[in-house]
């Protein structure tokens, strides 16, 4: 895994990376792209910079960032 800065890098640097997007993306290109990585960590970028940063996170933070938002812990934030 190369070097990175905290949790950050640049999307760049991860190569062989499969990026996702969300179905409920919209076509303006405002959504985050996450993938797997060989490591099992999972990357997060921006979809409108995608050379840009890309967050690094463990399974763990990821899957409980997932259950938060399944949850709906997160819905103050859409208001």
């Amino acid at each position: 895994m190369h070097q990175t800065h905290d949790n950050g890098m640049a999307a760049t640097a991860l190569s062989g990376a499969k990026w996702q997007k969300s179905r409920y993306s919209n076509s303006t290109g405002n959504c985050v792209e996450v993938a797997g990585l060989p490591d099992g960590n999972v990357a997060v970028r921006n979809s409108r910079h995608p050379g840009g940063p890309a967050l690094i996170y463990t399974r763990s933070e990821f899957k409980a960032l997932l259950l938060g938002a399944k949850d709906g812990e997160f819905d103050n934030l859409l208001q």
